[in-house]
């Protein structure tokens, strides 16, 4: 948001977190319903696909683990095209079950959305030390009716903060953008 104090605006922040929730929902088996990037915290309404990820070959796996991270050494030899001794491709399989996991995961979601914002946000403010004020909590939603009800919570908290007029003119939620809620509303049904 606006540092009154400083005079300065931390706005374009949410640019950054909306760009990390689109490019980690293409890499995880977590599909976003909903989200609303406010200024001081987030909402994110999602829906964990482990069978997408359960899909996915062996290649694919590390394909997706490596956008993220580096990978260890025998990853590397591996994506090279370099044989593997037999204890090597053990510790790559090994690795492959554990980021097959990983993928599936909302604590690693949280995390790959959280860490690289908060190392961004302290290197611009040539600081240390914790970014967000505590960790992320989550909340099942086990009916359609459950999902709804959280999807308009969130679309509709800008509105509440006082931060938008309508939905539609809500920056830096999923209701503004429209592939976002065009895909929602193709695979809902």
């Amino acid at each position: 948001g606006q540092d009154k104090e400083a005079g300065k605006s931390y706005e374009h922040r949410r640019q950054w977190i909306e760009n990390r929730i689109r490019i980690l929902s293409s890499l995880f088996g977590v599909d976003i319903c909903a989200y609303a990037v406010m200024s001081n915290h987030l909402h994110i309404v999602c829906k964990l696909c482990p069978d997408e990820i359960n899909q996915l070959t062996d290649d694919e796996i590390i394909t997706r683990w490596t956008c993220l991270f580096k990978g260890p050494l025998f990853i590397q030899k591996r994506q090279q095209g370099l044989n593997l001794i037999d204890v090597e491709q053990r510790i790559v399989d090994s690795l492959i079950v554990e980021y097959r996991q990983r993928l599936s995961s909302i604590s690693w979601f949280m995390k790959c959305l959280n860490e690289p914002i908060a190392r961004q946000a302290n290197k611009e403010d040539n600081c240390t030390g914790d970014f967000w004020e505590s960790r992320y909590k989550s909340q099942a939603l086990l009916t359609e009716e459950t999902v709804i009800s959280a999807m308009v919570y969130v679309d509709l908290n800008p509105i509440r903060a006082n931060m938008a007029e309508t939905p539609e003119k809500s920056e830096h939620t999923s209701i503004k953008d429209k592939k976002l809620l065009l895909h929602f509303l193709h695979t809902s049904h």
